[in-house]
């Protein structure tokens, strides 16, 4: 009665494949032991992050703020710090499970540069980006993932956001960025920055059939050294992701998601979901007590507007999202050996990706990441074998 607005992965079961599943990652790798930092534009202490967030600082001031008091409320800038993190971070225990991230068991230091004016400007991601080289080592942080970009593009090779990520590596962690939505568009600091790892799409149209699989829509082009980016993709489309709690998509969500259980027919259990959330559905009284086809393709509109896939759940897309995806798996090969230095992290990565055929190289980098593969030749290089 009220399709989903996704690929089916199954006919008869209609779900989004987890992250996990897309790329082959072995469930007995968890991140364990690893802290990973995210610089975004704002976060929400979700409940799939338990209490594994270290920290969470404001760095869209200066001095830097180190505070969990607005961090506890749902604000317009949560929501996208929210979705990188649970997406590699996430535990999966609002899906009973089922939508875990790629690093489900690492701890989590979260860093908002967002303004009061609603925007992400090059001096708070450097901001942001400093407080972690002076704090990093402290807290243990091995990976930073920041999905989000500079104001300009630039090939000074002194730029500070440039200098920055030299820094981050130098201090050991490994700096994975996203690579930006926008093909016909110059890349910006840090994407453009040589030593991070830059993250593009692809898009898998939620199958595990790698036949079917296309690039997603990412920036490419070259670094301040003529270095070819991004260096490699990862899904970017059909992703599944917390919708912010407490907000009025969630609590919509909460009968649209029901609707989308029920049966071709069932009338009577449509009434009844539209009499029980007749306050948090945008529906008049009259169409409350007397729904009609015009209602129910009204309801799946708002299915579709607000990309639901359960009570809990919503399906984005995004190089934000690739990126994420990527720095959890990052977490798994430093669970296998922790004594990986960030190069070597990124020559893994790259050296187990597999380009898709027939597509643009300029656009893919070395192609898809491998889990098991990366995983696998992680734990080949003993530490002894270390120069």
């Amino acid at each position: 009665m009220f399709p989903r607005g996704y690929p089916t992965y199954n006919l008869e079961h209609p779900f989004l494949l987890p992250t996990p599943v897309r790329i082959g990652a072995s469930p007995l790798f968890t991140g364990r032991d690893v802290t990973i930092a995210f610089i975004d534009s704002g976060f929400y202490p979700h409940p799939d992050l338990g209490n594994r967030v270290l920290l969470h600082v404001d760095a869209s001031t200066d001095p830097v703020i180190v505070s969990n008091t607005r961090f506890r409320r749902p604000m317009w800038y949560s929501w996208h710090g929210m979705m990188t993190s649970v997406i590699a971070c996430g535990d999966g225990r609002s899906s009973n499970g089922f939508y875990r991230g790629t690093a489900s068991d690492a701890h989590l230091v979260l860093i908002k540069v967002s303004t009061p004016n609603k925007e992400i400007k090059e001096r708070d991601i450097l901001r942001g980006m400093n407080w972690l080289i002076a704090n990093g080592e402290r807290l243990g942080v091995r990976i930073v993932n920041i999905s989000v970009g500079g104001d300009f593009p630039s090939d000074d090779p002194e730029h500070p956001l440039y200098a920055a990520v030299c820094a981050l590596i130098d201090k050991g962690i490994i700096v994975v960025v996203a690579g930006g939505n926008s093909p016909g568009s110059p890349l910006v600091p840090p994407n453009s920055a040589p030593e991070a790892i830059a993250v593009g799409g692809y898009d898998d149209h939620n199958t595990l059939d790698y036949t079917r699989w296309t690039l997603y829509q990412n920036s490419f082009g070259n670094a301040h050294d003529g270095t070819s980016k991004p260096d490699l993709v990862a899904p970017a489309k059909w992703i599944a992701s917390p919708i912010l709690p407490h907000t009025p998509v969630a609590r919509e969500a909460r009968w649209l998601s029901a609707l989308l259980d029920l049966k071709p027919g069932d009338h009577e259990g449509l009434q009844q979901i539209l009499r029980q959330g007749a306050h948090d559905l945008p529906l008049s009284r009259s169409e409350i007590t007397s729904p009609s086809d015009a209602v129910q393709a009204k309801l799946l509109g708002r299915i579709h507007e607000h990309k639901i896939v359960d009570a809990h759940h919503q399906y984005v897309e995004g190089t934000s999202v690739a990126a994420a995806i990527v720095s959890g798996l990052a977490a798994q090969l430093l669970e296998v050996n922790s004594s990986l230095t960030p190069p070597e992290v990124k020559a893994i990565l790259i050296e187990t990706a597999k380009r898709i055929p027939d597509s643009p190289h300029e656009q893919q980098g070395a192609g898809v990441i491998d889990a098991a593969g990366a995983v696998a030749l992680a734990d080949a290089i003993h530490p002894r074998r270390k120069r």
